[in-house]
Order: structure tokens, then sequence, then C-alpha cells
């Protein structure tokens, strides 16, 4: 195992500081427990939004901390689900009186742990409410969860929420929203190597050198199958089938599109993907309203990427172009 670290027991530690450091006008660390929040609570009482889970995604989720996106990040052992502990914390630590909203991918741990730290809070008083994503098309169960995987769409979720919130909507709406952001955003990935949890010293599957894996979830959980390596087009093409076969989305409907890179891919090929992905939205008569290309959601040092889908209306349109500003994801 090659890997730019101290020891694998510190690596979460050694991050948070990192990060804390390189962006302390955003974020500071929770004393205590690795969860970021913003560096200074927001002035008029709104609604705060919490998201997180293992470490090993970044720049999810602690990279959406700031005005517009998210309120606190709990971040949790590589590909671990944080403590309900370390949530509660977290919650506690950025209601402003109005509640707090949960924003928990599809993860058995995170569902668990998230909500039973929503029940902790509860009971001290705070109103909390949740949403879980499901964005993933590739797989209706899998090894981690009952349902669909909640992946990089979640971005996307974080961001339109954040707004709602930014723009002093109650909880009850603030969650509307994000449901609504998940009922119509769809994502499916691919990857042309594993990556290495550090604790585990090895990779967590195994590839041919002619071989991708497609479908496969963001802790490299197996995909729907295994294939030989396909051009750039070829892959795009037989992800975008498969998100469009499972969502409604007609010529004339507006969309945003996200490329999202799983940590080992250069911005070249992100790039050389979202030229797909557009020709392909253009041949459908649909219209791409905005399009983000880069890493927002990895797994470690893996080579793939995923496309997330997001059918748009008039309300979500105004919430994605509100302003957002955090250390990464930035939006005037």
């Amino acid at each position: 195992m090659k890997k730019i670290i101290n020891c694998p027991e510190n690596v979460v530690n050694d991050m948070i500081e990192g990060i804390v450091k390189a962006h302390p006008e955003y974020i500071k660390r929770l004393e205590g427990f690795d969860v970021l929040v913003r560096a200074k609570k927001p002035c008029d009482s709104k609604v705060a939004l919490v998201s997180g889970g293992g470490s090993g995604h970044e720049p999810a989720h602690g990279g959406f901390v700031g005005e517009g996106m998210l309120d606190g990040a709990v971040a949790g052992e590589v590909f671990t689900s944080p403590t309900p502990d370390q949530v509660f914390e977290a919650v506690k630590a950025v209601d402003n009186g109005k509640g707090v909203l949960l924003i928990i991918k599809n993860y058995t741990g995170d569902v668990m742990n998230f909500q039973m730290a929503g029940e902790l809070a509860e009971a001290e008083g705070i109103k909390v409410d949740s949403v879980v994503i499901n964005d993933d098309v590739a797989l209706e169960n899998s090894t981690w969860t009952t349902g669909r995987r909640g992946i990089a769409g979640t971005v996307f979720v974080h961001k339109i929420a954040g707004a709602a919130a930014e723009k002093g909507m109650e909880l009850e709406e603030v969650k509307r929203i994000a449901t609504k952001v998940n009922d119509n955003v769809r994502s499916m990935g691919m990857s042309l190597s594993p990556c290495t949890v550090p604790a585990a010293g090895k990779p967590g599957f195994t590839l041919e050198e002619d071989e991708m894996e497609v479908g496969l979830g963001i802790h490299g959980e197996p995909g729907t199958h295994k294939e030989k390596v396909k051009t750039a087009d070829k892959i795009t093409k037989d992800l975008m089938d498969k998100i469009f076969d499972d969502i409604e989305i007609k010529s004339e409907d507006e969309v945003a599109v996200l490329v999202n890179g799983l940590g080992g891919t250069p911005l070249m090929e992100l790039y050389i993907v979202n030229n797909e992905v557009q020709k392909i939205l253009e041949e459908k008569g649909v219209k791409s309203y905005k399009t983000v290309v880069g890493n927002f959601m990895t797994s470690l040092e893996m080579t793939g990427f995923s496309i997330t889908i997001l059918k748009l209306d008039d309300e979500l349109k105004e919430l994605l172009d509100y302003k957002a500003d955090t250390p990464a994801y930035k939006q005037f």
C-alpha cells in the first residue's frame, strides 16, 4: 500500500486538522469531535443542515459546509458511519432554534446512527427531521443498504436544500425541497480500479487490466457487472441509458448535470465524458441548464466517475442558482 499518510489510525484526525487550517474562514472543528461546522454561525435564525458519513469521499462532506449549503458535517472513520454521539453533538452545535434537517445517504449504518442522533436531540427539545438520499439507479439493494444507495446526487440535495434554508424557509419546507430533489435526481457510476482503505492495507476488490466495474457503490461495493473496458462515449451512453430508463425526462425538460470523479480520474477524462453527456441530452431534446464537472463525492483513489442528472422545475432552478460559498462549492 502506497499512501501519503502518517499512520492509518490517525488519517481522519490529520485530515480534519488540515481542512480547518486550509479554510479557517469557512469552517472550524467542534472540539473533541470529528465534526466540522461553520466558522461563524449565520446572523439570522435559520433551519440548519447536517450531513456526513464515512471519510474517504472528500470533499464530501466537510467541503460543503458554508453559506448556502451545510451548517455541519460529521466524519466517520474511512468508509464507516459516524457514531450517534458525533452526529448528536453536530446537531446541538448548529441548531439556531428553527430546527435541523439531517441529510442522510442510504447506507444502513448512516441511517441508523443519524436517526438515533435525531431522537437524542429531540429528547433535548431540538426539532429534527431527516431525508434519506437514494439516487443510485444501479441496484435496488446492495451490500450495505436496503433499497438504493445514496451517492453523488446528495450534492444537489445539499445545494438546493441549503439554499431553501438560507432563504428562511421553515423546516417542513426545507424537507419538502430536499425530498423533491431526491425524487428527481438519478446517478450511476463505474470504475476502472479499486481503492484501498488505509486500515485494510489492500484493495477492496480486483479488476483485470482490461476490465471495468459498472454500477459500483462509493465504498467499492459490487455493481451490476464487470465487463471489458469501452470507449468513454460507450461507457457514458450505457450509464445515461440506465438513468433515462429510470426517470421520465421529456424533450424540452431542463436538467442539471454533475459529472463526478471518484478521486483518481483526470479532469481531462471527466470533460470527455461530459462532452458525450451533453450530446446525448441534445439528441433527446433535453435542455442542460447547469453542468458541474469535478471531484465532489470521491472514493479515495478510485479511478472512475459517476453521472448525476437532476430534473428541474422553476422552483429548483431558482434554488440551484442561489448563492453558495463553501470550500468545495462556490456560486455567486
